[in-house]
């Protein structure tokens, strides 16, 4: 019998997949978490303005989507002050970085990240045929110094770098970034994950500069916006690049739907702010609770906590285990040694009063640390 002519490349790839969702690991315990503060979501949902118009725009999703989403992105230009022909809508940050990988990686063509960056761009990376150097962070953070290096040695097409950083929490300021960009190779293209860009404090983004063709900014609805089961992001560079995008992305690949939340959540600020008074005392629950079990939470620019378990990989698993096994869903990073830490979301309030009682449980359970 015949077989399907996969490409090399695809035969060649493991058959694994970045994250175990909650809703296949509450199907795998047949019961529900009672707290979601594991995948980075905004637990405090979308604008009131948002949800009022998607609920408006669900009795016209039987018509396709705007291919153009052309009020979408004249709304985000205007927010950014750019022009519209400077932003490409994409199906989340994730989409974007697919697509970025298809117009700038050729099968064996160096591409530079960070050992325990955001895994979903590595398999973008190898899905195109590109051959992956990985950096290991310094002092809990993305070594720009030694991301740089790498790029100019191998000869990258693609550096990548999220600012703040998932898994971390940890992040840059503006200027560093400014000097990052200054100083990239030739011939290398900057991919900046700003997913968490709304959380971080004043002076960590850097203006945006659309006359740099070596730069994508990419952003997204789906944290402080509280929409990422609508899937929609979005893209600012310099027009010409921004033009090649038409070349690859999907143009009905955008929900309707989400196409009208968006617009709606971008015009209110107001809410934006709010949710992020709630996240940051979110935030400080979480760190005051890890303190009092004798934890170490890391400063976060985001909207979670990475904390310091205080020991190994192993450790931290055990940890992580328990507080699945006592309903809380939370993840932690996947490469040592930033393996050491567990990663807790902000949460509603109840969410935290159940962090607090099972902690110190957890905690009994794997041993004193």
């Amino acid at each position: 019998m015949s077989q399907p002519p996969f490409t090399k490349i695809i035969e060649a790839l493991p058959t694994t997949v970045p994250f175990v969702g909650r809703e296949a690991q509450e199907r795998a315990r047949m019961k529900p978490f009672r707290a979601r503060v594991g995948a980075n979501e905004s637990v405090f949902g979308p604008s009131p303005m948002a949800i009022a118009a998607m609920a408006e725009a669900a009795r016209d999703v039987w018509k396709y989507c705007d291919p153009d989403n052309f009020d979408l992105i004249h709304a985000i230009a205007a927010f950014h002050d750019v022009s519209p022909e400077n932003v490409v809508i994409i199906e989340g940050i994730d989409g974007g970085l697919g697509l970025a990988n298809r117009l700038f990686v050729n099968p064996g063509d160096a591409v530079v990240t960070s050992d325990g960056a955001y895994p979903t761009f590595n398999f973008h990376v190898a899905a195109c045929g590109g051959q992956l150097f990985k950096v290991p962070f310094r002092d809990d953070k993305e070594d720009i110094d030694a991301l740089l290096s790498t790029a100019a040695a191998q000869k990258a097409r693609i550096l990548y770098l999220t600012n703040p950083d998932n898994p971390m929490g940890s992040w840059w300021s503006s200027d560093a970034i400014e000097e990052l960009i200054a100083q990239l190779p030739d011939g290398t293209m900057l991919a900046l994950d700003e997913a968490y860009i709304d959380t971080a404090p004043a002076g960590t983004a850097p203006p945006i500069d659309t006359n740099n063709p070596m730069v994508l900014r990419f952003r997204t609805f789906s944290k402080v916006y509280g929409m990422a089961g609508a899937r929609i992001g979005y893209c600012i560079g310099e027009a010409a690049v921004i033009r090649q995008f038409e070349k690859v992305r999907n143009h009905y690949g955008i929900n309707r739907i989400a196409q009208v939340g968006a617009v709606a959540a971008i015009q209110d600020q107001a809410y934006l702010s709010e949710t992020v008074r709630r996240i940051a005392e979110a935030r400080d629950a979480i760190v005051r609770i890890s303190k009092a079990n004798g934890l170490r939470p890391l400063t976060s620019a985001t909207n979670f906590v990475t904390v310091d378990c205080g020991r190994d990989g192993d450790y931290a698993r055990a940890i992580l285990q328990g507080l699945l096994e006592r309903d809380i869903f939370v993840r932690m990073p996947g490469v040592a040694p930033l393996d050491r830490c567990v990663r807790i979301g902000a949460g509603l309030p109840e969410d935290m009063v159940l962090l607090e009682q099972v902690l110190p449980e957890v905690l009994a359970s794997v041993g004193v640390n």
